[in-house]
């Protein structure tokens, strides 16, 4: 990726300077509420805090606030620029924590360069942050402020240049043996560079198994061997019996380099004298010792990682401090220990073997990622980061004693992890966790299709549900095998060879005898997917379809209204998105469906919706929406919706409903208050009727396209039995959600 100078400078200089702001999270508009975040107020929580300095994470952001701390004299790339100068490294440092793992960040830059001002000045701040991130301090300096601070402070002090770095880079290197068939006890490894990560590196990889008297070190002047005395004593730890005289000779025979030096160090002919399968990770930036394809050119057989995004196995510390962190945070660590660091170790090492989802390859241009020489950790945009590392640095903070409290429910806090940043939403995960109570059986129509498949092997894996699948066997059986799966997931038939094709016509040509379905028509259209499928649920032979990725809305809901019909009651199928922003849940009905409904209709359509989320727990709060608010324009369109609103109250009392209303009335629940204090709706709507298709479509898509919302949907509404509608470019989450949705309204039928 090329950016250039002066889009970089104008990225950071645009609008309001630099990258970051602070938020009040409590409202502060009112003079009451003003009272209550200051004075007299605030002096509450003061006395609670007094009486128990614990209570300092109850009462204020300290639990989840760190201080990003450097003095800038080891920015990467850039070397000694100062405090100053450092600054928008820290700032975008704090991006990272707030981005991946929601965790507050003050960036502090000190202008000292000595350690003992450092420590001391750090020593101090210790009252207002839950942990300190140490960033670009120069080694060796940087050891002994670490040290010190561990050592004599209360909450958790990390280095993320020396451990960071360190962590990422042993998952892989974990990963890397596997792969090549190596042990990391048997492994000798060259590495140059002896700063504080090239050294943070070598100690982890020790804890992680590999020999120390089998690493061969080098620094600015050459192999650090027992012989040398102008080493440290960081230094002095790696200092070798044995001296090599040059890189080259060390690299004979190695089976592993490691790389925190500069660019060009590495020549081919070292790589070419490395042991079969070699494993390189060159890391240093914007340029590597070697380049990936130069390491490759030399031997095919490489397993090779850089701290590059344009090449596979990118070594990023964002893989690793937020969710360290996170963890740390959640439960109060008073430090970061050994434990915790290699439980993230394990915990990304693991992550690399396991399926990766579609939301990461579509953040990766739809690469496909597979467990293997050019995927052995995690990419950067993996949300499950979060909620595989954070627990596991957690657990082994209580494990090692260092946690002020426990996690007591680790799959809520797991789904705590995923509400953080909106990876998952709470009102899907709640369908899911009921759909596994009591899985369903699903028809695919579009068997053959890979996204298909893929979402179906979850959905029997994780218990969700039983997926059949519509299409030819040998294609479906083939690319089930291409994918690694086993075919003992899944149920496969194939329509126009069905031994009950004859028996499902008949039935259909039983409902639609009088409508111009002859038999033998009907033996044709139940050799289509779609009339199958619903076929098979409407005698009893699936209890749920999934369709429509390939195909139009008519395609699919044309055969489910033949096949199925609509609820007693119900005139119109309608549909609905469920749209989550900010925490916040709102259902948006009709927005796929009925392009001009009348007030009949729009009743209908009222009622189906808020029945609908009732079944996912939710109170519905009905808004029948139009430009007019109660009255104030009358014209046929407003009158239409206000006439609405009065058959929904007529036939469904128990349903909280008003309108017709603006969008603005409807989610202000002040305007509301003041305003129109004879409403019968109270609070935030939070299930919005459109008064046409056009209205409730727009509405959706720009939620989706123009802001950070979660859009989920459409849910077919009206239907006799549950039958579902896919967006053609349905995700593989989006089918499984999908599934889950139309697996608790099969239960509750």
């Amino acid at each position: 990726m090329s950016i250039t100078r002066e889009e970089a400078l104008r990225y950071h200089s645009e609008g309001r300077k630099g990258k970051v702001e602070v938020n009040a999270t409590k409202p502060c508009y009112t003079a009451r509420e003003l009272s209550l975040a200051y004075t007299p107020g605030v002096a509450e929580p003061c006395r609670e805090i007094e009486k128990n300095e614990n209570d300092v994470y109850e009462y204020t952001a300290k639990g989840n606030l760190v201080a990003v701390v450097s003095n800038g004299t080891a920015v990467l790339g850039l070397g000694n620029i100062g405090p100053a100068a450092g600054k928008p490294v820290m700032e975008g440092k704090g991006v990272l924590f707030k981005r991946f793992a929601d965790i507050d960040v003050f960036d502090l830059e000190l202008k000292t360069e000595d350690p003992k001002e450092i420590i001391r000045a750090v020593q101090l701040l210790e009252p207002t942050f839950g942990g300190i991130n140490l960033e670009d301090i120069k080694a060796p300096e940087c050891f002994e402020i670490e040290r010190e601070l561990k050592k004599t402070m209360d909450i958790p002090v990390f280095h993320d240049d020396q451990h960071g770095t360190a962590i990422i880079s042993c998952a892989a290197l974990i990963n890397a043996a596997e792969i090549a068939g190596k042990k990391l006890a048997d492994m000798r490894l060259v590495v140059i560079g002896a700063g504080a990560a090239g050294i943070a590196c070598s100690h982890l990889y020790v804890t992680a198994g590999v020999k120390q008297e089998n690493i061969s070190m080098f620094d600015s002047k050459g192999h650090i061997h027992k012989g040398r005395t102008d080493i440290n004593k960081y230094k002095q730890a790696f200092a070798q019996d044995v001296k090599y005289d040059s890189l080259e000779d060390a690299m004979k025979g190695a089976d592993a380099f490691l790389g925190l030096s500069k660019g060009g160090l590495v020549s081919k002919e070292m790589v070419k004298g490395m042991n079969d399968t070699p494993i390189i990770f060159a890391m240093a930036n914007p340029d590597p010792e070697i380049t990936y394809p130069d390491a490759v050119e030399a031997r095919p057989d490489v397993i090779m990682a850089t701290g590059r995004s344009d090449y596979p196995n990118q070594v990023n510390n964002v893989l690793g401090f937020p969710f360290i962190f996170r963890g740390a945070l959640d439960v109060k660590a008073r430090a970061i220990t050994e434990e915790m660091k290699m439980a993230a170790v394990h915990a990304l090492a693991d992550l690399a073997k396991e399926d990766v989802p579609d939301v990461v390859l579509k953040a990766y241009s739809g690469q496909d990622f597979e467990f293997g020489r050019e995927y052995i950790i995690p990419k950067p945009f993996d949300p499950r980061v979060l909620w595989r590392v954070a627990p596991a640095v957690a657990k082994a903070a209580i494990e090692s004693g260092v946690a002020r409290t426990k996690i007591e429910n680790w799959n809520e806090y797991e789904d705590q992890l995923k509400e953080r940043l909106g990876f998952s939403q709470e009102i899907v995960r709640l369908m899911v966790h009921k759909a596994v109570e009591n899985p369903k059986r699903v028809v695919y129509p579009e068997g053959e299709e890979e996204r298909i498949i893929k979402a179906a092997n979850t959905v029997a894996v994780e218990g969700i549900g039983s997926p059949i699948l519509l299409g030819r066997k040998e294609k479906i059986l083939k690319k089930i095998d291409e994918l690694g799966f086993d075919a003992i997931n899944f149920k496969i038939i194939d329509s126009k060879e069905s031994d009950k094709a004859e028996f499902y016509a008949e039935v259909l040509h039983k409902k639609r005898k009088r409508k111009g379905v002859t038999f033998n028509y009907a033996l044709k259209l139940i050799q289509r997917p779609n009339y199958f499928g619903s076929m098979m649920v409407e005698v009893g032979d699936a209890d749920t379809l999934i369709g429509g990725i390939n195909a139009f809305y008519p395609t699919t809901i044309k055969p489910a209204l033949e096949c199925i019909g609509v609820k007693e009651g119900v005139t119109k199928v309608s549909a609905l998105h469920i749209v989550i922003r900010s925490g916040k849940v709102y259902f948006f009905a009709d927005t796929s469906v009925n392009i001009s409904p009348n007030a009949d209709e729009l009743a209908q359509i009222a009622i189906s919706a808020a029945d609908t989320v009732k079944g996912f727990d939710v109170e519905p709060k009905v808004a029948m929406l139009s430009f007019s608010d109660f009255g104030s324009v009358l014209t046929p369109e407003s009158i239409k919706v206000k006439e609405a609103a009065r058959i929904v109250n007529e036939r469904r009392p128990d349903i909280i409903c008003d309108g017709e209303m603006q969008v603005a009335t409807a989610l202000q629940p002040d305007l509301l208050k003041n305003e129109f204090q004879f409403s019968k709706l109270q609070g935030r709507a939070n299930v919005l009727i459109f008064p046409n298709l056009s209205a409730g479509n727009i509405a959706y898509k720009l939620m989706e396209n123009l802001s950070s919302a979660s859009v989920f949907g459409p849910i077919l509404m009206g239907m006799n039995k549950p039958i579902h509608v896919l967006q053609r470019n349905a995700s593989i989450d989006d089918i499984i959600n999908m599934t889950a949705i139309a697996v608790v309204e099969a239960s509750g039928r």
